[in-house]
C-alpha cells in the first residue's frame, strides 16, 4: 500500500464513539451483487470490487459500511479478503436483522448473536467497529427493552466498540437519538431527499454529537447525471423497482441541482451532491456506492474539495424546498 498524502480524505469524529472515520466512506450495498437472490445494483465483478476497496484505501477511505444481507454476506467476506493484515486500519460498520432478500427480519437476541458471529467470521476479524439494527420497526425497540441491553453487553463484551440504528426513515432517525439515545444513526439524505435536514435529525446530532451515517448521498446514481427515468437496469438492480414516475423525479433533481451550482473547474455532479452532505455539521460521513476504481476517484474527490459554501448550500436548499423530488417509501 502505498503512503499517504495530506491530499487524502479528511477524518471526523464519529459522534462520542471514540472512533474516527473518513468524511467519505464506501458502502458496500453493490459489492454483494446478486448473490444469492440478492436485490442491489445488478451483478458485481468480484475483482473488480477487490481493486475498488484497496484502492478506496490508498485514497484515505478509512470507514466501510456493509450488512450480513448484501449479497447473503458476500460484500462481508469481500471486505475480510481485502483488508487482511490492515484491520486495525479500517473502520467496518455492519448489520443485522433481515434474515432473507425477500424482507423478512428477526430482531431476536439469538438471532442477532448468531448474526454477528456469523459477520465477524465472514469479515475475519473478532469485533466490529459499529454494530447497526438494519431498519428496525422503530415500536420494536419499545416492545423488546431487552435490545439495547443486548447491544450494551457486547459492547462490554469487546465484540463491538459502538451500536446504533439504520433507520428506515429520518423521522425513525430522530426516535432512535431522542428516545433510545443510539450512539450512531444511519439515514437518507441527499439533495433529492432533505427530510433528514427538514425535520431538525442532522442538528440534533450535531448537538448532541451522534454519530450520524448518510446513506443513499447520491440517490442511487441519480444525482451522477448518468442515469436517467428511460435508463433500462439489471432485474436484479433495484432501481427497476422504482416506479417510472420516482425515476422521472429524480433525473429532474439531478438536472435541477446540477443548473444551480455554479460550474467549477473538473468538478463533478457527484462532488456537488457529496459536497452538499458534508456541509452538515451534524454528518460524521457519507458513504456513497462504489463498484470501481474510477467510482473512488470521483468521489474522494469531493473530500478534498470540501463542503459547499454557505451560499451555494443554502441556494440547494431552497430549491428543495420549492420542487418534490421523493414521492415516499424510507
Amino acid at each position: 500500500m502505498k503512503k499517504r498524502t495530506v491530499d487524502d480524505v479528511k477524518t471526523r469524529p464519529l459522534g462520542q464513539t471514540g472512533l474516527h472515520v473518513s468524511e467519505i466512506g464506501f458502502g458496500t450495498w453493490g459489492l454483494g451483487g446478486d448473490v444469492g437472490g440478492s436485490i442491489a445494483y445488478g451483478p458485481a465483478d468480484d475483482r473488480e470490487s477487490l481493486r475498488a476497496l484497496r484502492h478506496a484505501f490508498e485514497a484515505g477511505i478509512t470507514f466501510y459500511d456493509t450488512a450480513d444481507l448484501y449479497g447473503s454476506g458476500h460484500s462481508e467476506r469481500l471486505l475480510g479478503e481485502a483488508f487482511a493484515g490492515l484491520r486495525d486500519r479500517v473502520v467496518i460498520a455492519t448489520k443485522a436483522g433481515f434474515v432473507s432478500a425477500r424482507g423478512e427480519q428477526d430482531f431476536s437476541s439469538a438471532h442477532l448473536r448468531e448474526a454477528l458471529t456469523a459477520s465477524l467470521k465472514r469479515l475475519c476479524t473478532d469485533y466490529a467497529d459499529v454494530f447497526l439494527l438494519h431498519d428496525p420497526p422503530i415500536a420494536l425497540i419499545d416492545q423488546q427493552p431487552d435490545l439495547i441491553r443486548l447491544l450494551e453487553t457486547l459492547q462490554r463484551d469487546g465484540r463491538i466498540r459502538a451500536w446504533g440504528v439504520s433507520a428506515r426513515s429520518p423521522d425513525d432517525a430522530l426516535v432512535a437519538v431522542t428516545r433510545f439515545g443510539a450512539p450512531v444513526i444511519e439515514v437518507n439524505f441527499n439533495l433529492a431527499d432533505q427530510r433528514a435536514r427538514q425535520n431538525g435529525l442532522l442538528d440534533l446530532c450535531a448537538r448532541q454529537q451522534t454519530g450520524c451515517i448518510i446513506r443513499t448521498p447520491l440517490c442511487f446514481g441519480f444525482l451522477t447525471g448518468q442515469y436517467t427515468a428511460e435508463t433500462s437496469f439489471d432485474p436484479s438492480d433495484h432501481r427497476q423497482r422504482w416506479s417510472l414516475d420516482q425515476r422521472r423525479h429524480w433525473t429532474a433533481a439531478g438536472q435541477a441541482f446540477r443548473a444551480a451550482v455554479a460550474p467549477v473547474a473538473e468538478q463533478t455532479p457527484a462532488q456537488v451532491a457529496l459536497r452538499f452532505c458534508l456541509s452538515y455539521p451534524g454528518v460524521s460521513t457519507a458513504i456513497p456506492g462504489m463498484l470501481t476504481q474510477a467510482h473512488v476517484d470521483d468521489n474522494a474527490g469531493a473530500s478534498r474539495m470540501g463542503p459547499l459554501s454557505e451560499e451555494e448550500r443554502r441556494r440547494l436548499e431552497e430549491l428543495y424546498e420549492q420542487h418534490r423530488f421523493f414521492l415516499g417509501g424510507s
